[in-house]
């Protein structure tokens, strides 16, 4: 979990960005809610299906090609695990690894650690910065903490001359301010991996 620079990121057709001590919250947050809701406990998110629920929401389609898209889980060094995903640990089961959808093709996963010296959002923007720079990229994905801070709108300011050959998403858990970007609700992707059905949400009066 050494703290790296974003150069060292492999540029594939699709990468992934995210903020993963946010979607972890996320995940919790919604686990609590759904778990009074339907009566039943929540098993943790499939890290693997969130990645594929977000590729799908970013425009990626399965088309007989074989893509590859990579994720960036970027954290804090104080955490060396996800407390409501798995696989879970960052270095043991994350970092360097891969599995391949059916339809999508391969996932390349990447975790950094980034700590005093250099924030989430400093890391976030810098990789945004690399990746609008690549043309081999296509599609770019991105979950900020939309919630806290100002991570939203410095993801936003960095986009705004983004090149208009990429599809660039952004996922927040509620309709924000546009952008120079498609905009895509996080919370359907989360809970699609946390086992959350329709028939979940069919509450029974």
């Amino acid at each position: 979990m050494n703290m790296q620079d974003t150069k060292t990121i492999r540029m594939s057709e699709n990468v992934i960005l995210v903020d993963a001590d946010y979607i972890d919250y996320v995940a919790f947050q919604l686990s609590v809610q759904f778990e009074r809701m339907i009566g039943r406990r929540i098993p943790q998110a499939d890290l693997s299906q969130w990645a594929v629920n977000i590729a799908l929401d970013g425009g990626l389609r399965p088309d007989g090609q074989n893509h590859e898209t990579q994720v960036v889980l970027v954290h804090d060094q104080k955490q060396d695990r996800f407390e409501n995903f798995h696989p879970s640990h960052y270095s043991e089961e994350l970092d360097a690894q891969a599995f391949k959808d059916e339809q999508l093709g391969e996932f390349l996963i990447n975790a950094y650690a980034v700590g005093e010296v250099l924030t989430k959002d400093d890391y976030l923007i810098d990789v945004i910065k690399t990746v609008c720079e690549h043309s081999e990229v296509k599609r770019l994905m991105i979950i900020p903490n939309a919630e806290q801070g100002e991570s939203y709108a410095r993801v936003s300011n960095a986009l705004r001359d983004a090149p208009d050959d990429k599809r660039i998403t952004v996922f927040t858990m509620q309709p924000m301010e546009g952008g120079n970007f498609r905009q895509e609700i996080l919370g359907y992707s989360v809970m699609n991996a946390l086992g959350i059905s329709s028939s979940d949400l069919d509450i029974k009066n």
